[in-house]
């Protein structure tokens, strides 16, 4: 994780550790340095959340220039909370990066093999999934609130990268900021959702009421690690977007909010 801009405050957090440094661009940005005004002060990344169109535009711009990705190479998903999987042709570069109505279509996972092409998702609390297998050359970006969570997106992320010809055990992944299990109190509807063998490792009842407290970023590696991934190939992000001010957070923030964007994209090759 490195300080991005020049100024005290973050732009985004780079978020690394894959075994080819010097070919991925990997993060999420946080909600500083921005020009959005109230309640999405001041870097909001999302034209779904009711903020000025050109505002957004200009923070996708700032970071656009920042990580070296120009606009017209980003892609976006629709985001439905669901766990459907879009292979990514170069031909959809640019897709979503100006426009909600052009973005992949009820998808919430992105893969690709195609250098120069920048894979993005929005987040405010749900769980950043970051893909790379290098010998392979094939990343992918994944959004998981609790239903997709529970639906074992990051499982079908594996598999879906898989059938393009990877191997699980190749593939490295990296679980993003969230919120944290201390903050995520849930009622039995989500708890009958999560299998019964990872129940305890993830959940803590609490005491004073019928519900519990989930940990979306541990069931994410518990699903990883089923899928085949090994373990010393997952890294989890210990950041909490409910706890940290650098974060949109859509509970914290009681809905009305902006979005980060969490992105990983391959370098092309310099000639």
């Amino acid at each position: 994780m490195r300080e991005a801009a020049s100024n005290k405050q973050r732009l985004y957090m780079e978020l690394g550790g894959w075994s080819a440094p010097n070919r991925i661009v990997s993060g999420i940005t946080t909600k500083n340095n921005g020009v959005s005004k109230s309640p999405f002060t001041s870097f909001n990344m999302g034209l779904h959340v009711g903020d000025q169109e050109a505002d957004v535009i200009q923070n996708r711009q700032l970071l656009a220039a920042e990580i070296q990705f120009p606009l017209a190479n980003w892609v976006l998903g629709e985001q439905v909370h669901g766990t459907e999987i879009a292979v990514i042709p170069k031909e959809d570069a640019g897709r979503g990066s100006k426009s909600l109505s052009d973005s992949i279509p009820s998808v919430d996972g992105l893969i690709t093999n195609e250098p120069g092409l920048l894979l993005a998702a929005f987040f405010a609390d749900c769980v950043p999934l970051y893909f790379f297998d290098t010998n392979t050359g094939w990343i992918g970006m994944a959004h998981a609130g609790w239903r997709g969570t529970v639906g074992d997106m990051a499982g079908k992320m594996i598999a879906a990268l898989c059938s393009q010809g990877t191997d699980s055990a190749n593939i490295e992944a990296m679980i993003g900021p969230c919120i944290s299990k201390q903050k995520y109190e849930v009622d039995d509807r989500i708890f009958r959702h999560i299998p019964e063998r990872f129940r305890e490792e993830v959940l803590t009842a609490n005491g004073e009421s019928d519900k519990y407290y989930l940990d979306l970023q541990a069931l994410n590696r518990l699903y990883l690690l089923d899928a085949g991934v090994k373990d010393e190939h997952i890294k989890t992000a210990p950041f909490c977007t409910y706890e940290m001010p650098e974060f949109y957070s859509h509970r914290q923030d009681q809905g009305k909010t902006g979005r980060m964007i969490g992105f990983i994209g391959m370098k092309e090759e310099q000639l």
